[in-house]
Protein backbone atom coordinates (compact mmCIF):
# COMPACT_ATOMS: atom_id res chain seq x y z
CA UNK A 1 0.00 0.00 0.00
CA UNK A 2 3.30 2.34 -0.14
CA UNK A 3 1.84 3.78 -3.46
CA UNK A 4 -1.19 4.76 -1.73
CA UNK A 5 0.97 6.52 1.74
CA UNK A 6 -1.30 5.15 3.87
CA UNK A 7 1.60 4.72 6.26
CA UNK A 8 2.44 8.76 6.21
CA UNK A 9 -0.66 9.69 8.75
CA UNK A 10 -0.04 11.48 11.86
CA UNK A 11 -1.84 9.37 13.61
CA UNK A 12 -0.53 5.89 14.21
CA UNK A 13 -3.34 4.72 15.26
CA UNK A 14 -5.28 5.56 11.92
CA UNK A 15 -2.71 3.71 9.74
CA UNK A 16 -3.41 0.63 11.89
CA UNK A 17 -7.43 1.13 11.35
CA UNK A 18 -6.41 0.80 7.24
CA UNK A 19 -3.75 -1.99 7.52
CA UNK A 20 -5.95 -3.85 9.65
CA UNK A 21 -9.69 -3.12 7.17
CA UNK A 22 -7.09 -4.30 4.18
CA UNK A 23 -5.85 -7.42 6.10
CA UNK A 24 -9.46 -8.09 7.03
CA UNK A 25 -10.39 -8.36 3.42
CA UNK A 26 -7.79 -10.41 2.23
CA UNK A 27 -8.56 -12.62 5.12
CA UNK A 28 -11.83 -12.52 4.22
CA UNK A 29 -11.08 -13.16 0.48
CA UNK A 30 -8.99 -16.68 1.51
CA UNK A 31 -12.37 -17.59 3.14
CA UNK A 32 -13.94 -17.00 0.08
CA UNK A 33 -11.45 -18.64 -1.92
CA UNK A 34 -11.82 -22.23 0.17
CA UNK A 35 -15.43 -22.23 -0.38
CA UNK A 36 -15.24 -22.02 -4.10
CA UNK A 37 -12.53 -24.50 -4.48
CA UNK A 38 -14.79 -26.75 -1.62
CA UNK A 39 -17.94 -26.06 -3.58
CA UNK A 40 -16.59 -27.19 -7.25
CA UNK A 41 -14.84 -30.42 -5.77
CA UNK A 42 -17.78 -31.41 -3.52
CA UNK A 43 -19.66 -30.77 -7.64
CA UNK A 44 -17.64 -32.90 -9.24
CA UNK A 45 -17.27 -35.83 -6.98
CA UNK A 46 -21.10 -35.74 -5.91
CA UNK A 47 -19.43 -35.44 -2.02
CA UNK A 48 -23.00 -34.68 0.08
CA UNK A 49 -20.61 -34.15 3.29
CA UNK A 50 -18.11 -31.54 1.63
CA UNK A 51 -21.25 -29.86 0.17
CA UNK A 52 -23.03 -29.27 3.77
CA UNK A 53 -19.48 -28.02 5.03
CA UNK A 54 -19.75 -25.19 2.50
CA UNK A 55 -23.35 -24.84 3.48
CA UNK A 56 -22.86 -24.38 6.97
CA UNK A 57 -19.70 -21.97 6.72
CA UNK A 58 -21.18 -19.72 4.82
CA UNK A 59 -22.48 -17.39 7.66
CA UNK A 60 -18.55 -16.85 8.42
CA UNK A 61 -18.42 -14.57 4.94
CA UNK A 62 -21.35 -12.92 6.19
CA UNK A 63 -20.38 -12.05 8.99
CA UNK A 64 -17.12 -11.18 7.97
CA UNK A 65 -18.99 -8.83 5.42
CA UNK A 66 -20.67 -7.51 8.18
CA UNK A 67 -17.83 -6.29 10.32
CA UNK A 68 -16.00 -5.76 7.66
CA UNK A 69 -18.60 -2.97 6.78
CA UNK A 70 -19.20 -1.60 10.04
CA UNK A 71 -15.12 -1.20 10.39
CA UNK A 72 -15.46 1.01 7.82
CA UNK A 73 -17.94 3.18 8.82
CA UNK A 74 -16.30 3.69 11.92
CA UNK A 75 -13.62 5.00 10.07
CA UNK A 76 -15.49 6.95 7.70
CA UNK A 77 -17.48 8.79 10.45
CA UNK A 78 -14.39 9.18 12.85
CA UNK A 79 -11.70 9.86 10.37
CA UNK A 80 -13.58 11.77 7.37
CA UNK A 81 -11.02 10.17 4.69
CA UNK A 82 -9.87 12.03 1.80
CA UNK A 83 -8.41 11.34 -1.32
CA UNK A 84 -6.73 7.92 -1.94
CA UNK A 85 -7.91 6.79 1.50
CA UNK A 86 -11.37 7.34 0.81
CA UNK A 87 -11.16 5.57 -2.15
CA UNK A 88 -9.64 2.38 -0.25
CA UNK A 89 -12.58 2.75 1.79
CA UNK A 90 -14.84 2.84 -1.21
CA UNK A 91 -13.12 0.22 -2.66
CA UNK A 92 -13.45 -2.21 0.35
CA UNK A 93 -16.78 -1.81 0.82
CA UNK A 94 -17.87 -2.55 -2.69
CA UNK A 95 -15.20 -5.73 -2.57
CA UNK A 96 -16.45 -7.12 0.29
CA UNK A 97 -19.92 -6.92 -1.21
CA UNK A 98 -18.88 -9.04 -4.16
CA UNK A 99 -17.13 -11.28 -2.39
CA UNK A 100 -20.23 -12.30 -0.30
CA UNK A 101 -21.81 -12.60 -3.27
CA UNK A 102 -19.40 -14.83 -4.68
CA UNK A 103 -19.70 -16.89 -1.73
CA UNK A 104 -23.31 -17.05 -1.74
CA UNK A 105 -22.97 -18.21 -5.21
CA UNK A 106 -20.15 -20.83 -3.85
CA UNK A 107 -23.02 -22.43 -1.25
CA UNK A 108 -25.49 -22.62 -4.16
CA UNK A 109 -23.36 -24.62 -6.57
CA UNK A 110 -22.67 -26.77 -3.16
CA UNK A 111 -26.49 -27.00 -2.71
CA UNK A 112 -26.61 -28.39 -5.81
CA UNK A 113 -23.72 -31.01 -5.54
CA UNK A 114 -25.90 -32.21 -2.83
CA UNK A 115 -28.63 -32.76 -4.91
CA UNK A 116 -26.51 -34.72 -7.46
CA UNK A 117 -25.16 -37.34 -4.41
CA UNK A 118 -25.56 -40.91 -6.02
CA UNK A 119 -26.21 -39.97 -9.28
CA UNK A 120 -23.17 -41.85 -11.33
CA UNK A 121 -24.63 -41.71 -14.47
CA UNK A 122 -24.47 -37.59 -13.85
CA UNK A 123 -20.26 -37.82 -14.18
CA UNK A 124 -19.89 -36.70 -17.11
CA UNK A 125 -21.83 -33.38 -17.25
CA UNK A 126 -19.73 -31.76 -14.68
CA UNK A 127 -15.95 -33.07 -16.24
CA UNK A 128 -17.82 -30.62 -18.72
CA UNK A 129 -18.19 -27.60 -15.61
CA UNK A 130 -14.24 -28.18 -14.56
CA UNK A 131 -12.55 -26.47 -17.04
CA UNK A 132 -15.19 -23.50 -16.53
CA UNK A 133 -14.48 -23.85 -12.36
CA UNK A 134 -11.04 -24.04 -13.10
CA UNK A 135 -11.15 -20.93 -14.72
CA UNK A 136 -12.71 -18.95 -12.41
CA UNK A 137 -11.44 -20.07 -9.63
CA UNK A 138 -8.33 -18.54 -11.15
CA UNK A 139 -9.82 -15.18 -11.84
CA UNK A 140 -10.94 -14.71 -8.11
CA UNK A 141 -7.50 -15.25 -7.14
CA UNK A 142 -5.94 -13.06 -9.35
CA UNK A 143 -8.36 -10.28 -8.07
CA UNK A 144 -7.43 -10.49 -4.77
CA UNK A 145 -3.50 -10.83 -5.17
CA UNK A 146 -4.49 -7.88 -7.40
CA UNK A 147 -6.24 -6.13 -4.68
CA UNK A 148 -3.19 -7.13 -2.38
CA UNK A 149 -0.59 -5.35 -4.30
CA UNK A 150 -2.56 -3.33 -5.78
CA UNK A 151 -1.25 -4.13 -9.48
CA UNK A 152 -3.05 -2.76 -11.97
CA UNK A 153 -1.61 -4.40 -14.77
CA UNK A 154 -3.15 -7.66 -13.19
CA UNK A 155 -6.15 -6.56 -12.58
CA UNK A 156 -6.75 -5.61 -16.05
CA UNK A 157 -5.70 -8.70 -17.27
CA UNK A 158 -7.78 -10.66 -14.98
CA UNK A 159 -10.58 -8.11 -16.04
CA UNK A 160 -10.21 -8.90 -19.82
CA UNK A 161 -10.47 -12.75 -19.06
CA UNK A 162 -14.21 -12.05 -18.43
CA UNK A 163 -14.89 -12.40 -22.27
CA UNK A 164 -13.13 -15.77 -22.49
CA UNK A 165 -15.21 -16.96 -19.18
CA UNK A 166 -18.77 -15.91 -21.09
CA UNK A 167 -17.62 -18.03 -24.34
CA UNK A 168 -16.84 -21.13 -22.55
CA UNK A 169 -20.20 -20.68 -20.55
CA UNK A 170 -21.62 -20.24 -24.06
CA UNK A 171 -19.86 -23.63 -25.09
CA UNK A 172 -20.81 -25.31 -22.60
CA UNK A 173 -24.74 -24.80 -22.36
CA UNK A 174 -25.06 -25.77 -26.19
CA UNK A 175 -23.03 -28.95 -25.19
CA UNK A 176 -25.55 -29.25 -22.44
CA UNK A 177 -28.79 -28.92 -24.24
CA UNK A 178 -27.34 -31.26 -26.87
CA UNK A 179 -27.21 -34.08 -24.14
CA UNK A 180 -30.62 -33.00 -23.06
CA UNK A 181 -31.96 -33.49 -26.29
CA UNK A 182 -29.95 -37.17 -26.81
CA UNK A 183 -31.40 -38.66 -23.38
CA UNK A 184 -34.48 -36.94 -21.91
CA UNK A 185 -33.92 -39.31 -18.94
CA UNK A 186 -31.06 -36.64 -17.95
CA UNK A 187 -33.11 -33.74 -18.02
CA UNK A 188 -33.46 -33.19 -14.18
CA UNK A 189 -29.51 -33.76 -14.01
CA UNK A 190 -28.98 -31.80 -16.73
CA UNK A 191 -30.84 -28.47 -14.96
CA UNK A 192 -28.94 -28.84 -12.30
CA UNK A 193 -25.63 -28.84 -14.01
CA UNK A 194 -27.18 -25.54 -15.71
CA UNK A 195 -27.61 -23.67 -13.17
CA UNK A 196 -24.26 -24.62 -11.52
CA UNK A 197 -22.50 -23.38 -14.61
CA UNK A 198 -24.82 -20.25 -14.46
CA UNK A 199 -23.23 -19.75 -10.40
CA UNK A 200 -19.77 -19.94 -12.09
CA UNK A 201 -20.23 -17.62 -14.83
CA UNK A 202 -21.76 -14.94 -12.14
CA UNK A 203 -18.53 -15.41 -10.02
CA UNK A 204 -16.44 -14.48 -13.08
CA UNK A 205 -18.25 -11.30 -12.62
CA UNK A 206 -17.71 -10.70 -9.32
CA UNK A 207 -14.07 -11.49 -9.82
CA UNK A 208 -13.90 -8.70 -12.62
CA UNK A 209 -16.06 -6.16 -10.43
CA UNK A 210 -12.79 -6.53 -7.74
CA UNK A 211 -10.40 -5.78 -10.73
CA UNK A 212 -12.12 -2.69 -11.57
CA UNK A 213 -12.02 -1.63 -8.06
CA UNK A 214 -8.59 -2.08 -7.68
CA UNK A 215 -8.09 -0.05 -10.83
CA UNK A 216 -10.11 3.14 -9.44
CA UNK A 217 -8.31 2.30 -6.00
CA UNK A 218 -4.53 3.19 -7.78
CA UNK A 219 -5.64 5.41 -10.50
CA UNK A 220 -8.20 7.27 -9.33
CA UNK A 221 -10.72 6.37 -11.98
CA UNK A 222 -13.82 4.49 -12.46
CA UNK A 223 -13.72 1.79 -15.68
CA UNK A 224 -16.80 0.51 -15.37
CA UNK A 225 -18.31 1.35 -18.99
CA UNK A 226 -14.69 1.70 -20.49
CA UNK A 227 -13.74 -1.23 -23.15
CA UNK A 228 -11.07 -3.42 -22.26
CA UNK A 229 -8.68 -2.71 -25.13
CA UNK A 230 -8.51 0.58 -24.05
CA UNK A 231 -7.32 -0.18 -20.36
CA UNK A 232 -4.81 -2.40 -22.06
CA UNK A 233 -3.45 0.12 -24.10
CA UNK A 234 -3.33 2.75 -20.73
Amino acid sequence: MDNLHIDQHISRRYNEELEDIRNRVLAMGGLVEQQLQDAMEALEKRDGRLAARVIENDYQVNAMEVSIDEECNTVLARRQPAASDLRLIVAVIKTITDLERIGDEAERIARMASRMVGEEHAARLFTQIRNLGHHVRGMVHGALDAFAHLDTEKAVKIWSEDRLVDEEYDSLMRELMTFMMEDPRSIPNILQAMFAARAIERIGDRATNICEYVIYLVRGKDVRHTRVDQQLQE
